[in-house]
């Protein structure tokens, strides 16, 4: 009952309640304070030979924004994190019987999470779903439930991968990192760069034809699966010249890494503004890191949809 696999009325009611409580303008007063968080974890990295950047900073900066912009308590972050990485594991049968019980324990936590919220309301996003009204019509408790875990997931897993992803290539590209640190100023070009050519969320949700049609001379039944995978898009060399180059100047770049249309995604400002500032902070106060293993050696999560390193270790030269 989440906004990604409804369409049409029941798709812009939803999109609608929740953009009440997830405004532009919410997000744009978090600007200082996400600096902070980011300031803070870089703190604590200069004081390490090593790094490990996924767990150092990548994971923490963008889960402990969306969790206080939710109103997850600080002492529950660490098992939210937990449950939403084994609900994104592949849909194997062994895998099943972890994504099961995590994906039930993550809702009967958000259960009473909102039930208490909808007693006692505070300024957090929690609070503003069990309030947000449209013409009379309110989110039901499952419909809270299935929001907050989209919101969630969706609003850190994906800037994790883009935040360890893009610092990657931007290590393996060393001009193209030099040109960024000369021109500090051309960090929101390089994010739209680096959300094409690193893909962090690798396909579209899960589609299903509403009718028979052909597409690249392929027949699709109505009722099929389809999966549409935005890392091609991404590449296609119709679309965007030297598609395999990353060129952090590159204009213009109509990516698809946040989807299009109806579905675009609501929480593209967060993630745009939290990955300049991340990445711009990490270019700006490290400026020695260098891969410590072999890129042959980096570990990419097994996960559908989304696409991201388990571990990204950095030594300082």
């Amino acid at each position: 009952q989440n906004m990604l696999d409804q369409d049409d009325h029941n798709h812009a009611r939803l999109r609608t309640l929740v953009h009440k409580a997830f405004t532009p303008a919410r997000i744009e007063q978090l600007r200082s304070h996400i600096r902070t968080l980011a300031e803070g974890l870089i703190t604590a990295m200069e004081r390490k030979p090593q790094i490990e950047l996924v767990a150092d900073f990548a994971l923490p900066l963008p889960l402990t924004v969306i969790s206080e912009l939710l109103g997850i308590p600080a002492k529950d972050r660490g098992l939210f994190q937990r449950l939403s990485q084994q609900t994104l594991l592949p849909p194997t049968a062994v895998n099943m019987l972890r994504v099961v019980p995590a994906m039930w324990r993550l809702i009967r936590f958000i259960r009473q999470l909102l039930a208490e919220r909808k007693q006692r309301p505070t300024d957090d996003l929690l609070s503003a779903l069990t309030q947000a009204e449209e013409a009379g019509d309110r989110l039901s408790e499952d419909e809270q439930v299935a929001m907050v875990i989209l919101l969630l997931i969706a609003g850190h897993e994906t800037t994790v991968n883009l935040i360890s992803s893009g610092m990657l290539a931007l290590l393996q590209h060393p001009d193209q990192l030099a040109w960024l640190r000369a021109h500090p100023e051309g960090i929101k070009s390089a994010v739209e760069e680096l959300l094409r050519y690193c893909n962090p969320v690798e396909t579209a949700t899960e589609r299903y034809a509403s009718v028979a049609t052909t597409i690249g001379g392929q027949e699709i039944r109505q009722g099929e699966l389809v999966w549409a995978v935005i890392a091609s898009a991404n590449r296609d060399e119709t679309h965007f010249p030297n598609p395999d180059v990353l060129d952090l100047k590159r204009e213009p770049n109509r990516h698809l890494a946040f989807g299009q249309g109806g579905h675009f995604c609501l929480g593209a400002p967060l993630a745009r503004l939290e990955a300049q500032i991340g990445l711009g902070l990490l270019i700006e106060r490290l400026p020695d890191l260098r891969l410590a293993v072999p890129k042959d050696k980096l570990i990419w999560r097994n996960t559908p949809v989304v696409r991201g390193l388990k571990e990204l270790p950095l030594a300082r030269s």
